[in-house]
């Protein structure tokens, strides 16, 4: 194993700069070094998980720093606010992080969750035929209609009826069976037989040109409640600013709500528990107390808000007390159960199996629910069965948790619909290969997972290309518009017998990008198959791409918008950075192994393939490369680490690749520090697009990431600005961000971004940044992302040494703690699905 992966070694050092000392920015960078963002990004404190903008493009790899002790990765993310008694802060209410008003934004300690979006207590919406959705509206509204769906449901299964009302479903069924037998209509035996399950059926194709509901605006609080929120955050010394996305968290009731308990205040995106502690206490007076119960239900559901933001979709019981602990709660256990009985959170036991190494792990075993009863005690001691862990989660998540299992088990369980079983395998005959194996897969089940680098992304090609011949109604859908583009072009060379060719440059023809969108794009209706009454999407075959950067409730409306019947195909690469919103879910379905597993034996080509690969397998290889694919820049100070870089993007990389400044993406670990993408953009700024940034910082012809909905980043460059606000040319069109949302949250500079703003696409030359204080931020994971970002070269410039092949070879990830894989184990009782032969053994 070496640190320099690479035969070609840039040695000069160029002149040397002063590195920035200040202590602030020193701890900032080593905060940023596990994925959190920079304090002069927020409003408050630097340790603000709120403030993070790092968030709003999916740097979920880093857990909040006020969970640090809950999540995984605590030590690495250093010392956090939830040490300091909140009791110790006093005054008035510092200023949040600046929250867009009338939209709901998570406050997170890392990058912006896919679906991590508070839900609005009023839940309202206005219908407005032809207005159209902003892309953060629409996905605030898919959500809110999943979690409607979902919950209705659970009322559905759980609710009992009240004396004297009319039963209905399963209840009046059961009802008629007792009487039909008491009065000799039928025999007993057939009460008891079960009944063929109930199938929704696909959509049918609709005739002519797709039709669409007019797109809805979601309501915005009236002025008068927005006055009165303001009147209440007045007296207890909280900003204006708050009024609108407090009043649209909170509902109509803020104001009362307010004044009965002050801490309720933490559900506003950006308010943290300094912020919350002072607001009571100028509310309450003398009856404010850090034993408040009030405020320790409240700390509860911020503390797992912030773990979800982190990546988790639940915590074990003793983090979740540890954490309260550090926000001054004298009775940790006690304000758990205090949220448990009044539902603010949800407690699980899941049974626990001893794992191949003697650990524990998830059991087969079912996950259940407990009501207030259930204590985060362990078992005890002598009780038989498996060991129990005791997770707690906001219902949210288990909600969609749940609804994804449930869906899951519903497609394995679904037969097989579509062309003859000879046809296909006729079809695979032809392809050969892991193509051959993918389609043999999908012609006998309703859910495929399908593994592989960059060029195996021909082989879901090359089936969307078949199913598409054989008259079935197909998609697919990619994390970014750029992944769509290059997909699209890949099925038409699949459909013109090209799909050998290396890579898929090109955007693809009108009637293959009619076929290929964007996953954010199809939730929110604005590209795909139309849907029918029931909202199931009328299609046969849905690919979905990049799946690894789906989250439990992208996932969970995925596959409740389709049919019985449908296929799914989920493809991605398991080695890359994970959901920028809570969950694992491609992990935790390779690991459950509940439906076939297609592992591509298409190896990515060339030196970068190569170094890929090895760094997937957990090893740093040094590679050939004799056309200097590969280039190591050492650097011993951030200060040395941006000269560098600036002179790689503006000079080396042009003159040595003949590839334009704009065409060179570099990537770094974070937006903080010395060496964080503040630093960095400022100087390339400066060397390639110098300005006085007249337009909130910006000018005309600066490169720039779009963040249009949580966990998507889309790069563009300024075309201008106007009264409305700030002009963007991005992937896809133009786009205006009003003059209010310019900000770090929605757009940020361009030339140097984060490993998970990049996921989803590549540029033809990269620099990845690796300053020396960056060492404890790294895994496997970030390195394989980063370095896999480049088509034709990768410069590293490289200060962390022996800290880049132990990362590689000893921290695969950062964990999340899920309970996915549990649900969808539990109801499996016959044996796993056989996967392809290139597939390792899980």
């Amino acid at each position: 194993m070496n640190a320099e992966p690479a035969l070609a070694r840039d040695t000069e050092p160029g002149p040397p700069e002063d590195p920035a000392t200040d202590a602030a920015d020193t701890e900032a960078v080593a905060a940023d070094a596990g994925g959190s963002e920079d304090p002069a990004d927020s409003g408050g404190s630097g340790d603000s998980a709120a403030g993070r903008d790092s968030e709003a493009a999916g740097d979920g790899e880093t857990a909040a720093d006020e969970t640090a002790g809950t999540g995984a990765g605590a030590a690495e993310d250093g010392a956090t606010e939830a040490e300091e008694p909140a009791a110790r802060t006093e005054g008035s209410t510092p200023a949040p992080e600046e929250p867009a008003s009338g939209t709901e934004e998570p406050a997170s300690g890392t990058e912006e969750p896919a679906s991590g979006t508070e839900e609005s207590a009023s839940g309202t919406e206005a219908s407005t035929p032809g207005a159209e959705l902003s892309e953060a509206e629409a996905e605030l509204q898919a959500q809110r209609e999943l979690r409607a769906r979902i919950e209705r449901r659970k009322a559905e299964k759980q609710s009992a009826p009240e004396a004297g009302t009319k039963l209905s479903g399963k209840a009046a069924d059961l009802l008629a069976a007792v009487r039909a037998v008491e009065s000799g209509e039928r025999p007993a035996e057939s009460v008891f037989a079960e009944p063929a399950a109930p199938r929704r059926a696909a959509a049918p194709p609709s005739p002519g040109p797709r039709t669409r509901p007019a797109p809805r605006t979601p309501e915005g609080p009236a002025p008068e409640a927005v006055e009165a929120v303001a009147a209440v955050l007045g007296e207890g010394g909280a900003p204006a600013t708050l009024a609108a996305p407090t009043a649209v968290t909170l509902g109509p009731e803020a104001p009362e709500l307010l004044r009965a308990d002050p801490w309720q205040l933490l559900q506003v995106p950006g308010v943290r528990p300094d912020h919350a502690d002072g607001f009571a206490r100028a509310l309450l007076g003398g009856d404010a107390s850090p034993a408040d119960e009030r405020r320790g239900r409240a700390l509860t559901t911020w503390l797992l808000a912030q773990a979800a933001a982190a990546g988790h979709t639940a915590l074990e019981a003793p983090q979740l007390t540890e954490a309260l602990a550090r926000q001054s709660v004298p009775d940790p256990e006690a304000a758990v159960q205090s949220a448990i009985a009044e539902g603010d959170i949800l407690v699980f036991q899941d049974a626990l199996d001893e794992g191949p190494s003697g650990s524990p792990g998830p059991a087969g075993g079912s996950a259940s629910t407990a009501g207030g009863a259930a204590s985060p005690a362990e078992a005890p001691e002598g009780e038989q069965g498996p060991p129990v862990r005791v997770l707690l989660g906001l219902e949210r998540h288990a909600l969609a948790e749940e609804s994804l299992a449930d869906g899951v088990a519903r497609l394995a369980a679904s037969p097989a619909e579509g062309p003859a079983a000879g046809s296909w395998e006729d079809a695979a005959a032809r392809l050969g290969g892991s193509a051959a194996e993918l389609v043999r897969a999908v012609a006998g089940h309703c859910l495929v997972l399908h593994t592989g680098g960059e060029t195996a992304r021909r082989e879901p090609a090359a089936l969307l290309a078949l199913a598409r011949a054989s008259g079935l109604r197909v998609c697919a859908a990619a994390h970014t518009p750029y992944g769509a583009r290059q997909f699209a072009a890949l099925l038409d060379r699949a459909e013109s017998g090209g799909a050998a060719a290396e890579s898929g440059t090109g955007s693809g023809s009108a009637d293959s990008a009619e076929v290929v969108t964007t996953v954010s794009a199809l939730l929110r209706g604005a590209a795909g198959p139309a849907r029918d009454a029931e909202g199931a999407l009328a299609v046969d075959l849905l690919v979905v791409l990049d799946a690894p950067q789906l989250d439990v409730e992208t996932a969970a409306s995925l596959v409740e918008a389709l049919p019985d019947g449908a296929r799914l195909v989920l493809s991605g690469d398991p080695a890359v950075l994970w959901s920028a919103g809570p969950g694992r879910v491609f992990a935790d379905l390779l690991a459950a192994r509940r439906c076939p597993h297609i592992a591509s034996r298409t190896p990515d080509p060339g030196p970068l393939g190569e170094l890929t690969s090895g760094i997937g397998a957990g090893e740093l290889l040094q590679v050939e490369a004799p056309d200097k694919e590969v280039v190591i820049v050492p650097v011993r100070e951030p200060a040395e680490a941006v000269h560098r870089t600036v002179q790689l993007v503006a000079d080396s990389v042009p003159r040595a690749f003949a590839v334009p400044a704009g065409e060179t993406q570099v990537i770094t670990v974070g937006h903080g520090g010395p060496a964080g993408t503040q630093a960095l953009n400022a100087a390339l700024k400066e060397r390639l697009n110098p300005g006085p940034g007249r337009f909130g910082g910006f000018d005309p012809g600066d490169r720039v990431v779009h963040t249009p909905a949580p966990g998507l980043a889309v790069p563009g460059v300024v075309a201008g600005a106007e009264a409305e606000g700030l002009r963007l040319d991005c992937e896809g069109g133009t786009v205006v961000v009003p003059k209010d949302r310019v900000g770090p949250e929605v757009v940020r500079h361009g030339w140097a971004i984060t490993a998970h703003q990049a996921v989803g696409r590549r540029w033809p030359t990269v620099v990845v940044v690796l300053p020396g204080d960056a060492g404890g931020a790294l895994t496997r994971s970030w390195v394989y992302t980063a370095f896999g970002r480049g088509e034709r070269h990768l410069s590293v410039v490289h200060g962390v040494e022996a800290a880049l092949p132990r990362a590689v070879a000893e921290r695969p990830v950062k964990p999340r703690t899920s309970r996915l894989e549990t649900l969808l184990r539990a109801p499996q009782e016959a044996p796993a699905p056989p996967s392809s032969p290139g597939e390792p053994a899980s």
